[in-house]
């Protein structure tokens, strides 16, 4: 097998299943459907959601998190401003009362910004209810340290996001999706915004980033540990708002960034030697056993 084949099959096996998809979607707009009769008087299983995180990017490699916006009426704000005490928390519990007419026997959660339902196969939807400005920014809930109202767009994030992929022949989402399992393989403190953000910066100038989209991961993931190493103390802006990340353990990352540029190297070098099952070994050492 070629380098080409090596990469396309491994993306295909991490690739989420049209099962778990088709799981995800029929949640979804179960979701959907019951925050519309309870706020908008509709049954509509589309209007007023949003995929965001990983899932919505189109980066996710497990349906494990699924993280959706919904959007309620401004009347509903101004319903709880009349009211004393952590209003955030007395509106999470309402909406999870509401979620809890449909989904009576699964776990139903709220923490921090967001509602949990766990489903009984793994599957977790982490939903954030949300007001809708006309810019199509949202403000929403924080329970924290007695209650706050704070503020995110990620319809600009999403949009900036998909146009830079596609810009360069798809292959950014694929990456994202590879290195997650770099990610769990090595156990590094990255979360996935921060991940799809070093991308996504790492794509500003990268090379081989608009040709075919498996014969040169190998390169790719190349330089992309050298950009990591190089970078690791400094920070990332999020797609389309700019938001300020950073790293946790630059120190460590750099470090591991350093071992995979050195192994991506080892790696190139046997396969153009004709040492095919040794690279092969060296590319699996980087992204674990689905390679």
């Amino acid at each position: 097998m070629d380098i080409n084949t090596w990469f396309k099959e491994f993306y295909e096996s991490i690739y989420m299943s049209t099962d778990i998809v088709s799981k995800v979607r029929l949640r979804y707009k179960s979701i959907t459907k019951r925050i519309n009769e309870e706020y908008w008087n509709s049954s509509s299983e589309t209007k007023h959601s949003l995929y965001v995180g990983s899932y919505g990017r189109g980066t996710a490699i497990y349906a494990s998190d699924i993280d959706i916006v919904v959007e309620l009426p401004w009347a509903v704000k101004t319903r709880f401003d009349g009211r004393h005490g952590n209003i955030q928390s007395q509106l999470l519990s309402e909406v999870k009362d509401k979620l809890k007419k449909t989904y009576s026997t699964s776990k139903i959660s709220s923490d921090g910004q967001v509602i949990v339902i766990d489903f009984s196969d793994g599957i977790k939807f982490e939903i954030v209810p949300a007001f809708k400005f006309d810019d199509n920014s949202y403000y929403y809930p924080d329970t924290n340290d007695g209650g706050s109202w704070k503020t995110m767009n990620p319809r600009l994030e999403l949009e900036s996001f998909n146009a830079r992929n596609k810009t360069h022949n798809l292959t950014m989402k694929k990456l994202c999706m590879m290195l997650r399992c770099w990610k769990e393989t090595h156990n590094m403190d990255i979360p996935g915004e921060l991940l799809d953000s070093i991308v996504y910066n790492f794509y500003l100038d990268a090379n081989y980033i608009d040709k075919n989209p498996f014969l040169y991961f190998d390169f790719i993931t190349r330089d992309f540990f050298k950009y990591l190493y190089e970078k690791a103390h400094g920070i990332w802006l999020t797609p389309g708002t700019y938001r300020v990340l950073n790293l946790k353990y630059p120190y460590l990352t750099q470090n591991k960034a350093l071992e995979m540029y050195n192994k991506s190297i080892k790696a190139i070098q046997l396969y153009n030697n004709e040492y095919k099952y040794l690279a092969k070994s060296e590319w699996k050492e980087i992204y674990g056993g689905k390679f």
